[in-house]
């Protein structure tokens, strides 16, 4: 089982590289279409589709948790189709979703802002100025979702195995250059160790998000997922009610068949904050 990711800057024709390498290379694609619709079959959609690739508002992100739970959910939904096995990930995070798996080739889609507005002009049917702003705009929403998601910065080189230029490459020739370097022998087989770790990362990220929902605390409240169909909890909560509150939401969650309970029923103190 290998992976690839492709990242783009909008006006560089990354999508259209990332469909065609997943034709070289016979990998199924996932993009927004295909992730929204793995999404969907999970139960939700409509919370992946709110997160996009888009940091949430100031205000938002100041006064509400949402944004954490649609961001987990989306990670959650990439974990899982990634354990069906060969796959092509345009864009959502997936670069540094799986950028420990050494089973992963991760690609950056660039070009020159000249070529950029040209293309946008030219798909969009729009004139310099509105093409410029669209650009502006996608690059600064994709810096905002990385910097939120993962305190990173999306355009960091040491994030990715292969930089392409496309101001003189065409569809063809890069993602040919893809193929192959998405064959070489330095990118290893994931093994069935790998696909028990995007299972145990896929059921962590439902945990969080079902937690934040339901505004439960994590602040002293901590998950470790033991394998793929067991999760151990430990740390404290203020009540019996808030213990069985935590243990019914877990067990609730698709896939996890045995909990491990090792929470203390503790009245913490604010400490006079």
């Amino acid at each position: 089982m290998y992976f690839t990711t492709i990242s783009e800057m909008l006006g560089t024709n990354g999508e259209k590289i990332a469909r065609q390498a997943a034709k070289e290379l016979d990998y199924t694609f996932y993009g927004e279409e295909e992730l929204f619709k793995a999404a969907e079959e999970m139960g939700f959609l409509s919370d992946v589709k709110k997160m996009g690739e888009k940091g949430p508002a100031f205000l938002e992100r100041f006064f509400s948790e949402k944004p954490k739970i649609y961001l987990d959910r989306l990670q959650s939904v990439i974990y899982e189709v990634a354990k069906k096995g060969d796959a092509v990930f345009f864009g959502r995070g997936s670069q540094l979703l799986l950028h420990s798996f050494d089973c992963a080739f991760h690609v950056l889609v660039t070009g020159s802002m000249e070529k950029r507005v040209k293309r946008v002009m030219e798909e969009k049917q729009v004139n310099r100025e509105v093409a410029e702003r669209v650009i502006r705009r996608s690059d600064h929403d994709k810096r905002g979702f990385i910097r939120f998601a993962f305190d990173e910065d999306w355009l960091n080189p040491h994030l990715y195995d292969l930089i392409l230029n496309t101001d003189k490459l065409s569809l063809e020739s890069a993602s040919k250059m893809i193929a192959v370097g998405a064959r070489s022998e330095e990118i290893k087989f994931c093994g069935i160790d790998s696909v028990n770790s995007l299972g145990k990362l896929s059921i962590q990220r439902k945990v969080e998000a079902a937690f934040l929902e339901a505004g439960i605390s994590q602040q002293h409240l901590f998950v470790t997922v033991e394998d793929i169909e067991s999760v151990r909890l430990f740390g404290f909560v203020g009540s019996p009610e808030e213990k069985e509150k935590v243990n019914a939401l877990v067990k609730g969650i698709k896939g996890i068949k045995n909990i491990i309970d090792n929470l203390v029923i503790f009245k913490l103190s604010t400490g006079g904050v």
